[in-house]
């Protein structure tokens, strides 16, 4: 396998204002893992826009996923590297939640009161936006029996532009996106409110290919591992929020979420 057929992403968190950051992380990044021995390191991210065909590709050296996806969608296709964990209101070491976002305006004080409003949804696919609500609604509904309308929005930044200008109540929405933007985009955020936030679950893995060897993911870890120390890439990490990695299992995923 060559340098051309190796890939790495970082899809999840890529709203423009923090590419030039994500893209300054993974050239350390990348040379730590050339540092550990990693061959065929790509000297550039890929932005995909099939992200479930990019994730299955035989050549996928380094991404991050999302957790339902990865239980549902692509788990044969790639092994687990780590789990980042990011100093952000909702997350907790290599955890993180989802935060009801509702209008600052809206009368809302609880779950309980947006039955039968709109909600947006980022993607159907998507734990934080999506299939976060089971974890969040009253035991006896699900979200097509609770909410009147569901909406598609696209994105979380999206949904929350939706909120905004009144074409929605209510959206779901990764505690680390809303962070970003927070620090990146506060505008966007006016005219919201956070209303409560879900029960945390595994933040979203770092993943390799199937193929990789065990040999390769313990050099891989070892050149995350001390990018994660490197000094010199501390701006990078301060602008996304990255503070550490942790190795979580495969069951930790399934257990949470499993539908």
């Amino acid at each position: 396998m060559t340098a051309e057929t190796r890939l790495a992403s970082l899809p999840m968190y890529c709203e423009d204002e923090v590419r030039p950051a994500t893209e300054r992380w993974w050239a350390g990044l990348a040379r730590h893992l050339r540092d550990q021995g990693v061959r065929d390191v790509p000297d550039t991210l890929t932005w995909p826009d099939d992200y479930h065909g990019h994730w299955r590709a035989p050549g996928l050296l380094f991404s991050q996923t999302c957790g339902y996806p990865l239980v549902h969608l692509i788990g044969p296709a790639v092994k687990l590297i780590a789990t980042p964990s990011y100093d952000a209101p909702g997350c907790e070491s290599s955890r993180y939640a989802a935060h009801v976002i509702v209008r600052e305006s809206a009368e809302a004080e609880s779950i309980g009161d947006l039955r039968g409003c709109r909600l947006a949804v980022n993607g159907m696919t998507s734990y934080s936006g999506c299939h976060v609500w089971r974890n969040i609604l009253p035991a006896a509904d699900d979200v097509q029996s609770f909410f009147g309308e569901i909406v598609a929005s696209g994105s979380h930044r999206a949904s929350i532009r939706l909120i905004a200008a009144g074409e929605a109540d209510a959206c779901a929405v990764d505690c680390v996106t809303h962070a970003l933007l927070s620090d990146q985009a506060a505008d966007e955020l006016r005219g919201t409110r956070i209303l409560t936030s879900s029960p945390t679950a595994p933040a979203m893995p770092y993943v390799t290919a199937a193929a990789t060897s065990d040999d390769e993911i313990a050099k891989i870890r070892a050149g995350l591992n001390a990018a994660i120390a490197d000094p010199s890439l501390a701006p990078a990490r301060r602008e996304l929020r990255l503070t550490g990695a942790s190795v979580l299992t495969d069951e930790d995923y399934r257990n949470a979420f499993q539908d």
